[in-house]
């Protein structure tokens, strides 16, 4: 599968994601947006969000080396932001999506074009 097409047409191509990765299940990147660089580490604390939000709700959540202040954490999606700016993250089968928002994207914008996306791959088996 070419994950970077994913990241350069159905997230960032959308106009409502600014910058994006896709991660599989063990933190290592597939594919990402030219300087969005997401660490393995960063990767693997995610996903412990995902299995315990407690990981991530008090203490934010690292991405780009940008830390975010957690507005929502579940098995499914973590969401954070930092000031304008923030980041949506969703886990499917077999990767987890990151999506970042700048100032002149609606945060709600970005989450659907993030969790639509989302959505497809499960539907699809990954």
């Amino acid at each position: 599968m070419a994950w970077q097409g994913y990241v350069d047409t159905n997230l960032v191509g959308t106009g409502h994601v600014s910058k994006a990765a896709i991660i599989g299940h063990d933190g290592n990147k597939w594919a990402a947006s030219a300087g969005f660089n997401v660490t393995a580490e960063e990767g693997k604390k995610l996903l412990g969000g995902f299995k315990d939000a407690s990981t991530v709700q008090g203490a934010g959540v690292t991405i780009g080396g940008v830390k975010y202040m957690t507005l929502k954490a579940d098995p499914r999606s973590i969401y954070g932001k930092k000031g304008a700016t923030g980041v949506v993250a969703v886990k499917t089968g077999k990767a987890v999506l990151i999506g970042f928002y700048d100032e002149n994207v609606q945060p709600g914008q970005a989450t659907n074009v993030v969790e639509k996306l989302a959505d497809y791959l499960i539907e699809n088996n990954y």
